[in-house]
């Protein structure tokens, strides 16, 4: 199963690259929320989808795309979580901070996750309570690791006084920004300590990232301390998290 996500992931880049490299127009729109979406988020949506109902016809899927209306999918246990093309704003910018997300989510918690960077051919997986990277060719199990002075990984596009307010307490560290669910593969494969989030993320922009942290050994919890779960609820939104050791 993880071998055809991954495969799936790495599809769905081919698309994305199509428009990022000038193959394909971008048509940039904004939706509702005042987010933005390319003919590239659209392309990654409709070769997941297809990938995955060919691969598991009875999983539904929520993507970023399409999300299905509350009533569909309030009972559902088990379920795709998708971000065809995470970090949009980055992919218009093209400075390269931009994945695919996959997560497969079993009674809320995201079991299975697959993080592709289009760009770099990077791909971070789990499945199994397992994670690893793969990068030209070589896939290595990876885990959390512990440093000092830690390293912060923030938003490139999502600052917050309150972000700066946390960090100026937490003694001394060095921060990294960048895009994407990236920052939750850093902590994954031991390069930074701590991702702290504050402001507004939705369910899809996290799952994939979530799942690769969480099998590395990382904690992902909201600010009172419990689990992030994606147990199906109306809104899309989650609560501030952090992703750490401890």
């Amino acid at each position: 199963m993880l071998e055809n996500i991954c495969q799936l992931a790495r599809d769905a880049g081919a698309a994305i690259l199509e428009v990022y490299e000038g193959r394909q127009p971008m048509d940039v729109e904004v939706k509702t929320d005042d987010s933005p979406v390319t003919a590239a988020d659209l392309a990654a949506h409709r070769v997941i989808k297809r990938g995955l109902e060919a691969l598991t016809p009875e999983i539904p899927l929520l993507s970023e795309e399409d999300p299905p209306a509350w009533e569909v999918r309030r009972n559902w246990t088990r379920y795709w979580l998708v971000d065809p093309l995470d970090g949009t704003k980055e992919f218009i910018k093209r400075n390269g901070d931009f994945t695919v997300n996959i997560a497969l989510v079993e009674d809320g918690k995201p079991v299975l996750g697959v993080v592709y960077v289009p760009v770099t051919g990077v791909m971070y997986s789990a499945a199994d309570g397992k994670a690893w990277k793969e990068e030209n060719g070589q896939r290595v199990q990876i885990a959390v690791r512990d440093a000092r002075p830690p390293l912060v990984v923030v938003s490139r596009s999502h600052g917050s006084q309150e972000l700066q307010d946390y960090l100026a307490q937490l003694g001394e560290h060095q921060t990294v920004a960048v895009g994407s669910s990236l920052k939750f593969c850093l902590v994954a494969e031991g390069k930074a300590q701590l991702y702290p989030r504050f402001g507004p993320t939705s369910i899809w922009d996290t799952a994939a990232g979530h799942a690769v942290a969480a099998a590395a050994g990382a904690q992902v919890h909201d600010w009172q301390g419990q689990p992030l779960l994606y147990t199906p609820r109306e809104s899309f939104l989650n609560p501030g998290f952090r992703v750490s050791l401890y």
